[in-house]
């Protein structure tokens, strides 16, 4: 439910412009638009109920993204998780700052602050619901080319990589994965099965 729908669709469409400026395309669309789209779709489907504050997180996940490039740190292990990091508090960051211009208050701001800057995941409801979302979009939309541009990677590397995304989801995302209403990667879907069964 929608307590505040000016503010709420004020904040999208600001979400949104900021997104089209993404200088990157998929699909001939601006790739961080598409992928806010892609995420606030799957979240009417695995979750409609899901409360205002959730909905604005979800949809900002990855705003401006673009910005913040990945050599922007050093290209190891410890600068990409600085990375990782550095993007949680950005996304926040920007969030806040377009829900203050569409009229939001400090509390709703905090609360959408906290799920996209990804805090106490399993412990916070915004927080978990984005992150199942998240994965489930990642399933759905991604994994096939990501998989695609890892030739490298062997059979245990896929299935390490599958079972951490698996242990991020909630039970019940997990359930929706496997229920029919998620279109699984078909060439990898033995690879999945394999992961998920503990094989």
């Amino acid at each position: 439910m929608i307590e505040n729908p000016e503010y709420f669709h004020k904040a999208m469409a600001l979400f949104d412009a900021a997104n089209a400026e993404d200088p990157h395309q998929d699909e001939g669309q601006p790739k961080e638009l598409l992928y806010s789209r892609r995420m606030t779709e799957m979240l009417g489907r695995f979750a409609p109920d899901a409360p205002e504050a959730a909905q604005l997180a979800i949809h900002a996940q990855h705003i401006r993204r673009w910005t913040v490039p990945r050599d922007s740190y050093p290209m190891n292990r410890d600068g990409y998780l600085a990375w990782r990091t550095g993007l949680y508090k950005f996304h926040a960051e920007t969030t806040g700052e377009l829900m203050r211009e569409a009229g939001y208050d400090d509390a709703m701001i905090e609360r959408v602050k906290k799920a996209v800057g990804k805090r106490a995941l399993k412990v916070n409801a915004d927080t978990q619901l984005l992150e199942d979302v998240a994965n489930l979009v990642f399933i759905e939309h991604y994994m096939l080319a990501f998989a695609s541009g890892k030739p490298g990677y062997d059979e245990a590397k896929w299935l390490d990589i599958i079972r951490k995304t698996w242990k991020k989801m909630s039970s019940a995302a997990q359930d929706f994965a496997l229920s029919g209403r998620l279109k699984l990667p078909e060439p990898l879907v033995p690879l999945i099965t394999k992961a998920i069964s503990g094989e």
